[in-house]
């Protein structure tokens, strides 16, 4: 089969891989879509395709999926696990099914592990196996984890991944791997450039699949488990009732007072603006989650699911790039402050700012470091205070008062953890602008690899 048959559409905000298929004919098969269709349909016009079928290989908890939307938008049908009792109509698929696509074959395999209906969709060229959709089963390097479902679960579903692994390790080598989960995934684990591989790479190189037993296998993939955002918990449920969207989403405009009444009733203004411009001038109270790739994921892990939330942009902010995103986590945005900062200030509102320092700069005895555990690991500033930024609002008050620097890898995320500090109460606060790296090379200090 052609390569170019095959097109990979990437989220890197999510780190997934949606899969566009080539059957023939110009029909096309599309593998975990997200509701968030506008890479997938640029791909299929490009290529004049049309999407035939929609593939689930599992209920995902990072996204809404975008089946549904393709069946009422174009007639696509989805094929999907059985045992996901999904509540629209699809194609109940279960272990050893075949779905004939006109000169190729999907076969079924179970893969539970990741999810307890997971499956994986073998490619058949005739007798030949031509690649696996694994989605969170057998990814590049690792598994997807199995923690999602419930605690209680996460032993029993490991052990699930252990066998469904083994599984898919009995294909032939040169089948290619084609996760649905990657690098950047919170589903999934180590990171990587590579996004898909083949069977026999994978049993040659990954660690997982290395284990010499099923109990080591479970010690080294739960080890390797880190945080994951709280929206998460309720975006499976979602897909099994099957979301979609009845047309383009639009941003509506709020003035002052508008946005006043809906912050009073328990709404959250988001600054979606560049660091700098946050840093020179913002509305109190408001959290900063720049709009970039992992715009969504912050979205959903720190605001509540349920609260009105009214987004300040820069002109130039594509609203579509602010409005997708957030309906792709189930999260409706309920407008835009009009005129944006200017227009408080205008309307007698005041504005707040945040001091940003330089690697060198860093003067105050209380550094907050809101990365990753695994990232923190690699090296961090000495003395600093480790607080995941998924877990700071749960933390302002243990800090002490007086300054706090907060930082991260870049200054996106120590943004945010600035605003949700200053939220709290904190006043003397500073974003790093740079990495733990940049401090070390500007300060000659070794960084501190400790917990």
């Amino acid at each position: 089969m052609d390569d170019r048959q095959l097109i990979a559409v990437v989220d890197e905000g999510l780190g997934n891989s949606t899969y566009l298929l080539y059957l023939g004919d110009g029909r096309a098969l599309a593998v975990d879509p997200s509701l968030d269709l506008r890479g997938l349909h640029r791909t299929a016009l490009e290529h004049q395709l049309r999407i035939e079928y929609a593939v689930e290989t599992h209920l995902h908890a990072d996204f809404l999926s975008g089946a549904r939307q393709l069946a009422h938008d174009h007639g696509a049908r989805i094929l999907a696990s059985a045992a996901g009792q999904r509540a629209f109509d699809h194609v109940r698929l279960a272990d050893g099914d075949e779905v004939d696509l006109g000169g190729l074959t999907l076969r079924v395999l179970a893969t539970p592990g990741h999810t307890p209906e997971h499956l994986s969709f073998l490619l058949l060229d005739g007798t030949s196996e031509i690649g696996v959709f694994t989605g969170g089963s057998l990814i590049v390097g690792a598994a997807a984890r199995t923690d999602l479902v419930s605690p209680d679960r996460t032993e029993q579903l490991a052990r699930d991944q252990y066998a469904s692994l083994h599984r898919l390790a009995t294909l032939a080598d040169a089948t290619a791997v084609w996760p649905t989960h990657g690098a950047g995934s919170f589903c999934s684990a180590p990171p990587g450039a590579a996004r898909t591989s083949t069977i026999g790479i994978e049993k040659a190189s990954n660690p997982l699949l290395a284990a010499p037993d099923e109990d080591t296998f479970v010690r080294l993939l739960r080890d390797s488990l880190g945080s994951y955002p709280d929206y998460f918990a309720r975006v499976g449920e979602l897909n099994r009732q099957g979301p979609w969207v009845t047309g383009p989403p639009l941003l509506a405009s709020l003035d002052s007072a508008q946005v006043r009444r809906l912050l009073a009733g328990g709404g959250y203004l988001v600054d979606v603006r560049p660091v700098a411009d946050y840093a020179a001038g913002h509305i109190p109270g408001s959290i900063a989650i720049p709009l970039r790739g992992q715009y969504a994921t912050w979205l959903g892990w720190l605001i509540p699911a349920d609260a009105p939330i009214v987004v300040v942009r820069n002109p130039g902010q594509d609203p579509a790039d602010i409005l997708w995103p957030a309906l792709n986590i189930g999260y409706p945005i309920a407008g835009e402050l009009d005129g944006g900062v200017a227009a408080w200030t205008a309307a007698g509102g005041r504005l707040s700012t945040t001091r940003l320092v330089g690697p060198s700069e860093v003067d105050s005895s209380v550094v907050v470091d809101v990365r990753q555990a695994n990232e923190v690991a690699t090296g961090h500033l000495p003395g600093a205070q480790l607080i995941e930024l998924g877990d700071l609002a749960n933390h302002p008050r243990e800090l002490p008062g007086g300054p706090v620097t907060v930082m991260c890898g870049h200054g996106e995320r120590a943004a945010t953890g600035a605003s949700l500090l200053e939220r709290a109460g904190h006043r003397d606060l500073a974003i790093l602008v740079g990495a733990a790296d940049d401090w070390a090379k500007a300060t000659g200090t070794t960084l501190d690899t400790g917990q």
